[in-house]
């Protein structure tokens, strides 16, 4: 198995479209792509029930978020494909990759839940990592040739000293095999060719670094909490540097993304379960659903009337008037009688919409519009 060392954020840019097909071990980057990962493996139990001249299922309005516990060797793209089958949605995506080599969260986006995917790529990322110390490979990750040795191994009392450098904003170098574009070109595909890639450092913020545990002299396994952009294998590559030896990614593990943390995940097979349960009438994939705007988590809600619903559903603007106007101001999302209308913008004594939401069909069920 090969694994595409463009994978190689914790905390991704949007502009980090990443070649999924290939694996590595990364975080997150932009939408799903549609490539040769649907192409290869379905774990999708049901995917081959149909048979013969049997028609296919029409797609239905599915809409709201679940958070799938991915299992190594599953790619984001692959998870994807196998939910929208399972909820048979019209449209899903993801919030970041997650590459086969990595587990843990991977937030995916069904039906009007896509309108929300910027808010949830914006936001914090908590990763539990792996490093392995002596090597230094060209993909600063476990797949990657090896390009250099060392017998020295870091202290435990060193690595403790050396974290403080590497939190809060800190200038960083991307991985040579990484997806950003270098005069046009993906920096992992002129990598692959055999040029030289000279990447300038730039910015990142590293809100937390910790050490977790150190099971023996070649690993250490670390904590970090980052903001977007941060590429974890270039960290393992730095320290490394620094502690006078060499370090690359050797496991990998997403905790947290924007507001979903692990006790929103759920692990595939629960939801195929779930879903045999769902065909056989004893259950709906209703409570697999957490709602659209969970992911709006960190910002104003604002509530209004129906008649004010009406324009806004309509893209019209509403004026604020009298004396229970709100004073917020800046991006909001909109409900009326509970339920989620639109994102809008307040400014200028009115509501301006900018996107507006269409909850009908299959939506979480009322037992998840509250979050433990």
């Amino acid at each position: 198995m090969t694994m595409d060392p463009a994978h190689g954020t914790i905390g991704g840019e949007e502009t980090d479209q990443r070649d999924a097909q290939k694996n590595n071990f990364a975080d997150m980057s932009g939408n799903s792509q549609p490539d040769q990962e649907q192409r290869r493996v379905n774990n999708d139990p049901r995917a081959g029930k149909q048979k013969g001249n049997q028609p296919r299922r029409d797609r239905r309005d599915v809409h709201g978020w679940v958070v799938l516990d991915k299992p190594i060797g599953m790619t984001s793209t692959q998870a994807v494909a196998v939910l929208k089958r399972l909820f048979n949605a019209k449209r899903a995506g993801h919030a970041g990759t997650l590459d086969p080599l990595a587990s843990g969260g991977l937030p995916i986006a069904l039906g009007e839940a896509t309108k929300t995917v910027p808010f949830v790529m914006d936001g914090r990322k908590r990763y539990q990592f792996t490093v392995c110390w002596g090597e230094e490979r060209d993909t600063d990750d476990i797949e990657g040739r090896v390009t250099a040795i060392s017998d020295q191994r870091p202290t435990r009392e060193a690595i403790l000293a050396l974290l403080p450098r590497f939190t809060g904003v800190i200038e960083q170098i991307p991985p040579r095999y990484s997806a950003i574009k270098v005069q046009g070109e993906r920096a992992y595909d002129l990598a692959r060719d055999g040029e030289i890639v000279e990447l300038a450092p730039r910015p990142v913020e590293i809100h937390h670094l910790t050490l977790v545990d150190q099971p023996d002299n070649d690993r250490s396994v670390f904590e970090a909490e980052c903001g977007k952009g941060t590429y974890v294998r270039a960290l393992a590559r730095d320290m490394g540097r620094i502690l006078g030896t060499y370090g690359h990614i050797c496991a990998l593990r997403r905790t947290l993304v924007g507001p979903f943390d692990e006790n929103d995940m759920i692990p595939l097979d629960q939801l195929e379960a779930l879903c045999d349960r769902a065909a056989s009438g004893e259950g709906s994939l209703a409570d697999a659903l957490m709602p659209v705007e969970t992911a709006l988590d960190d910002i104003p809600a604002l509530a209004v009337t129906r008649a004010d619903a009406a324009r806004l559903h309509r893209g019209q603007a509403v004026l604020l008037r009298g004396r229970d106007a709100p004073t917020c101001s800046g991006t909001v999302y909109v409900t009326v009688a509970g339920r989620l209308l639109a994102l809008a913008e307040v400014g200028n004594g009115e509501i301006i919409p900018k996107r507006v939401f269409n909850l009908t069909g299959l939506t979480a069920s009322s037992g998840r519009n509250e979050r433990n």
